[in-house]
């Protein structure tokens, strides 16, 4: 059997630099946008931008050549770090998931997460077949509106509970319907990505369509009532033990069989890592704890990064792009507050809290990031759409805490919130302070 050649030294050393200059530049600019009152996600993206075609491609294209080469093999190294970053950021995400909460404010959270799921749907997938084919770069106009459809729907979770924890927010009965209808939102996202990466990669016959979805829910319904019992006892037994490894490497093991189950069907592997965080369930959230620092504190931005240097805002200097890039963000922000609001007010929320959810749930941070790739990945987006895309992430991020704080400045804070907040405030305690605050 022959032997393949190791990694050549020169590719090694760039393979190094890149990281260590992508993850430092990152944790410096992510720390500043936290200072800035920004989610650290626009630091992060703009490492990318920085380094990539918008401005240092064209201030040293000489170092960046050297520093971040087009070459195939060397820039597939640093896609594997980033997709290995984003599967796990995403099957953490979806161990999170508190499927508690969401049965117990499943009317309202479901009014909510419908309407604002259909409304910006329908507008991006309409939007899509009215886009110039310029923007598109191949699959076919409905798989590409499609796509669009899917990108103007989704949430990110992770953002939005990022957000809320920041500013205090996570004890108000509006913060914890838009964690819940947030959960629904990032379920069925996965579930219509999926869909289309089948069809942009099988093809529009309505009989592979069928048989992709069929092969979607089957293994939904595998991971959901078969795997999961066979995955939680082995978490159980391996938190037995003090050290927190063998916890971390079974997890990181199920996340990836099942993204790569996912993708060996023609899925998203993205929604495979999504639905095993869902079986790993938060009943492990503690043990996990090592595997989420190095995930959102190095594989995450470095991915983010990495996503950043295929932004190329140059070419929002072409005026159809520009002009594109404004209809497609305000078809975005529009929609997602349009159906959260008309959600809530069916509800029974006033105005104000309808305002809050609109501000929480148009937060699409990285899951519009993860979602762009895909469509990259996938031959769906081109720079220009892609680029488009990236700047509703961002914008939309930048967006949701002042509007939230203008809105939950003006929601009366009652007694059960207090109380809720109160309670949250005690696991942060020791036991004696705890004991001392009145036994909670």
């Amino acid at each position: 059997m022959p032997v393949s050649p190791p990694l050549p030294a020169h590719a090694l050393l760039v393979f190094l630099l890149q990281l260590a200059v992508l993850l430092l530049l990152a944790l410096c600019l992510g720390r500043l946008a936290t200072r800035l009152g920004m989610p650290s996600i626009v630091g992060e993206l703009l490492t990318g931008v920085l380094l990539g075609p918008s401005l240092l491609g064209h201030l040293a294209p000489g170092f960046t050549g050297w520093l971040l080469p087009v070459a195939p093999s060397q820039a597939h190294l640093l896609d594997g770090v980033g997709q290995l970053g984003v599967l796990l950021l995403v099957g953490i995400a979806g161990a999170q998931m508190d499927t508690r909460l969401l049965r117990r404010r499943a009317p309202t959270a479901a009014r909510v997460s419908l309407a604002g799921l259909v409304i910006p749907l329908g507008l991006g997938i309409g939007l899509g077949f009215l886009l110039p084919v310029s923007l598109r770069a191949g699959g076919g106009s409905l798989v590409f509106a499609l796509f669009l459809g899917v990108a103007m729907c989704v949430t990110a979770l992770p953002v939005i509970v990022k957000t809320l924890t920041d500013m205090n927010l996570l004890h108000r009965e509006i913060g914890q319907l838009t964690i819940a209808a947030g959960m629904v939102d990032d379920a069925v996202g996965w579930l219509l990505l999926s869909v289309v990466s089948a069809m942009a990669t099988t093809g529009l016959r309505a009989d592979r369509v069928a048989l992709s979805v069929f092969i979607l829910i089957a293994f939904v319904l595998l991971m959901l009532l078969v795997i999961r019992h066979a995955v939680r006892p082995l978490l159980r037994l391996t938190s037995r033990v003090d050290d927190p490894g063998p916890t971390v490497a079974l997890t990181v093991v199920v996340i990836l069989l099942s993204a790569a189950a996912t993708h060996a069907l023609g899925m998203d592997p993205i929604f495979g890592a999504f639905l095993a965080g869902l079986v790993i369930g938060p009943a492990q959230a503690r043990r996990l704890a090592a595997l989420r620092v190095v995930v959102l504190g190095v594989l995450a931005p470095i991915f983010l990064a990495s996503a950043g240097l295929r932004m190329d805002l140059t070419a929002l200097a072409v005026p159809g792009v520009a002009l594109a890039a404004v209809i497609v963000l305000a078809v975005a922000i529009l929609g997602k507050f349009a159906g959260a609001y008309l959600g809530a007010r069916g509800s029974g929320l006033n105005a104000w809290e309808g305002l809050a959810l609109g501000a929480g749930m148009n937060s699409r941070g990285v899951v519009e990031v993860v979602v762009a790739m895909a469509g990259l990945r996938l031959g769906i987006l081109n720079a220009a759409t892609y680029t488009i895309i990236l700047l509703v992430a961002v914008i939309t991020s930048v967006m949701a805490p002042p509007l939230l704080r203008l809105a939950m400045n003006r929601v009366e804070h009652t007694a059960d919130e207090r109380l809720r907040e109160r309670e949250q405030h005690s696991w942060t305690l020791p036991a004696a302070e705890r004991r001392h605050d009145g036994g909670l």
